[in-house]
């Protein structure tokens, strides 16, 4: 009777334990879609400014045809693709395209000095901070995820029911991760 109760309560606590094992990957999943869907709401915001910065500077910028073609490539990629790893390349090759065009702007006084394209790029820059911010909360809840999936005995849970690690939103651009080199 006692060894009875006693299988009895390991087996309970087996699937306690199990079912909250479940409970976690369901809970860490969801938090790292809605991150993901945080990411594209500003990527979103970011897509439709673009257009607008682009009209702007189109009149002062004539010789700099190739640059602005750039970034209307460059965002339409990033609007078309699905699946995060598309996703985060797309947006990398954007960013870089909008470096360019910024670069470029620094040239022409009439243009930096523009009121319109003054507020275009300040909330550029607003939304690229929004942007960075959701993808540090993404890849705080991929990492917490992918640890999750590490470690025993929920990557016993993972594989049964097949969840897989996700991507981090990293920044591919080796340049951009370099320390700035400050000169006197």
């Amino acid at each position: 009777m006692i060894a009875g109760l006693v299988i009895l309560a390991i087996l309970a606590i087996l699937v306690i334990g199990f079912i909250a094992m479940y409970n976690r990957f369901a809970h860490l999943r969801n938090q790292v879609k809605n991150a993901w869907a945080g990411i594209e709401v500003q990527l979103k915001r970011r897509h439709d400014l673009i257009p607008n910065l682009v009209e702007t500077a189109k009149g002062y910028l004539a010789h700099e045809k190739t640059v602005l073609e750039n970034v209307v490539k460059a965002r339409q990629q990033a609007v078309d693709v699905s699946g995060v790893k598309d996703k985060i390349q797309a947006e990398n090759m954007l960013t870089q395209s909008l470096r360019s065009l910024f670069a470029v702007v620094e040239n022409y006084p009439n243009l930096k000095a523009d009121r319109t394209m003054m507020s275009l790029q300040e909330e550029l820059t607003s939304t690229e901070n929004k942007v960075a911010f959701a993808r540090n909360n993404y890849n705080d809840w991929v990492t917490n995820l992918n640890m999750t999936i590490d470690r025993f005995p929920t990557n016993l849970v993972a594989n049964m029911f097949g969840y897989t690690k996700a991507d981090l939103f990293e920044i591919e651009d080796a340049s951009v991760r370099e320390v700035p080199k400050v000169k006197f």
